[in-house]
């Protein structure tokens, strides 16, 4: 296994996030709907609201067309709810005109104060099937565009996508000066490419630590071209209890009235099912023992209901604290978390193993700041 070489400031600090199950992927016993847990208004702003309670730095907003919440309205209710959190919106390129697009999410960002965070996205979109250089490079014009945006007064482009002349961009410039901090998931060399050229943090799904060092090498490597150091974050699930028994134990409980069929009705349901990351997250069950688990802690028995992050820590509070300090001394520090159901596992964490981290919000610590009225962010390492 191989470190990365990284450049960010205080690597003993990490963005410890959430997760918010807009897109119905909340459960009692996995891939078994439960009303109580069903993706509504009011469930998942009451995730966010205790992920805040809990002291997380941001929460994932995910986006789907199938079933949910749409990301973009969810994030401007939980404005007014919350006051710390940060929120990564995940945003679909190609969804929304991108001049449009770049003044929703300014207005976001001023709604939230700068604590808003943004997730590219560029999977295909319902009925259609794009080949992967043609999303990708939709995907960079937006990023260029929403770029252009928010720093000139005027925006020229072409591109094979899109072609804008002479907009002027008044009153479309974000709270954050340069615009919210930019997150990036892809595997294809087009992926790694758009993300080392635009993106701030690569976020890779859960797999062993050899192969996590591998794509981190690939991705600073396309990284290092452009004269840019990026962030890297780890999307995985977490069960986390008193003792390894209990945790693998409740892990056991969790899939215990799982149906296959149904698993893979719910995994193929998903936009992203074909994806080059989805197939990862398969192999990844392919090669673990008869329990799930292709590493010691890292249990694959959750990719059996859920297509994309397929895996979790499993283990005693010491155990999933200890892989967590693994990870970062690779060079990861920024951790989307997430577990079943949502809320009593962001407990379990929140009680746990988040009182033992060291935390920060990643955009503060790259020493972005408001454009307009200053706010008193979190510094690197202290607690909300």
């Amino acid at each position: 296994m191989t470190v990365v070489p990284i450049t960010s400031p205080d690597l003993d600090a990490a963005e410890v996030s959430w997760f918010s199950a807009l897109c119905s992927d909340d459960y009692a016993y996995l891939g078994v709907p439960d009303g109580a847990l069903r993706s509504s208004w009011q469930h998942c702003s009451d995730i966010v609201k205790e992920a805040e309670a809990q002291g997380f730095r941001n929460i994932l907003c995910p986006s789907s067309y199938q079933v949910g919440q749409d990301t973009l309205s969810f994030v401007a209710g939980c404005a007014p709810i919350t006051d710390r959190i940060n929120m990564l919106a995940a945003v679909r390129c190609g969804e929304m005109q991108p001049i449009m697009l770049a003044r929703t999410i300014a207005t976001l960002d001023h709604m939230l104060q700068g604590r808003l965070t943004v997730n590219i996205i560029s999977s295909d979109f319902p009925g259609q099937k794009e080949p992967s250089p043609f999303r990708y490079q939709r995907s960079r014009e937006v990023v260029e565009i929403l770029k252009q945006a928010w720093t000139r007064d005027e925006i020229n482009y072409t591109g094979d996508v899109y072609d804008f002349k002479g907009l002027t961009t008044d009153p479309v410039k974000p709270y954050q000066t340069g615009g919210p901090l930019l997150y990036f998931g892809g595997y294809s060399p087009d992926a790694l490419e758009l993300c080392g050229q635009h993106c701030d943090v690569y976020l890779m799904w859960p797999e062993t630590k050899d192969a996590l060092a591998q794509r981190m090498q690939d991705v600073h490597a396309v990284a290092a071209r452009y004269n840019r150091t990026l962030d890297y974050g780890l999307r995985v699930h977490v069960i986390v209890r008193d003792t390894e028994a209990e945790a693998r134990e409740y892990a056991r409980h969790l899939v215990s009235q799982l149906d296959d069929d149904q698993g893979k009705v719910i995994r193929d349901r998903a936009l992203d099912a074909g994806s080059l990351g989805v197939s990862h997250q398969a192999k990844n069950r392919e090669l673990a023992d008869m329990e799930g688990f292709i590493e010691p802690h890292l249990w694959t028995g959750v990719g059996r209901a859920r297509s994309g992050c397929g895996a979790a820590l499993v283990g005693s509070t010491d155990q999933v604290l200890s892989e967590l300090e693994s990870y970062q001394k690779m060079g990861i520090r920024a951790f989307i978390l997430s577990g079943y159901p949502h809320i009593d596992e962001c407990r379990h964490f929140g009680s746990r193993v988040l009182p033992q981290m060291k935390t920060c919000s990643l955009p503060h610590a790259y020493g972005r700041v408001p454009a307009t009225t200053p706010q008193t962010p979190l510094g690197v390492g202290e607690r909300r």
